[in-house]
């Protein structure tokens, strides 16, 4: 596990949960994950190919997602419908995409994929590297960050 491929999920999460909700955005407890099971209520997972592979699933209750999809449409938001589906989406879109910007100014330019939304806790989702889950709390409640990264092994040549 390479903190240069986490501290980005964790500075690009930190800034557009910021922009997003406002207010102050404050870094739990990182601990090291053996086995992913999903523990909120809706998982955005978000692929990462390139020279660095593997997932980012971002993890919230079901009242945070529809409290975040709330302040990323301008409105009140009362269900977690395909609307508010949509906007926690993108949200899991926007941190991977820049965090992405980030691993590529280290020299390690990767794609991501588009997420993929997963409702329910204890849904098991394997992952190819460790994965070390990062929390963050903001006003809206807690979004728990789960980088699951590796590093691909140059092809040996002849």
């Amino acid at each position: 596990m390479n903190v240069a491929f986490i501290n980005p999920f964790i500075t690009a999460g930190v800034e557009v949960i910021k922009q997003i909700v406002g207010g102050e955005v404050e870094q739990g407890q990182l601990s090291i994950r053996t086995a992913i099971f999903t523990t909120q209520q809706v998982s955005i997972v978000v692929g990462v190919s390139g020279p660095v592979q593997g997932q980012v699933i971002y993890g919230l209750s079901q009242v945070t997602a529809t409290k975040i999809a709330s302040a990323m449409m301008g409105i009140q938001q009362v269900e977690f419908d395909e609307m508010a589906i949509s906007a926690v989406s993108e949200l899991g879109n926007m941190i991977s995409g820049n965090a992405v910007m980030l691993l590529s100014e280290s020299g390690f330019v990767c794609d991501i994929t588009p997420p993929t939304m997963v409702r329910g806790m204890n849904v098991e989702i394997a992952t190819q590297a460790p994965s070390l889950l990062v929390p963050l709390y903001t006003k809206c409640g807690k979004v728990d960050i789960t980088v699951a990264l590796s590093a691909v092994p140059s092809p040996v040549t002849a």
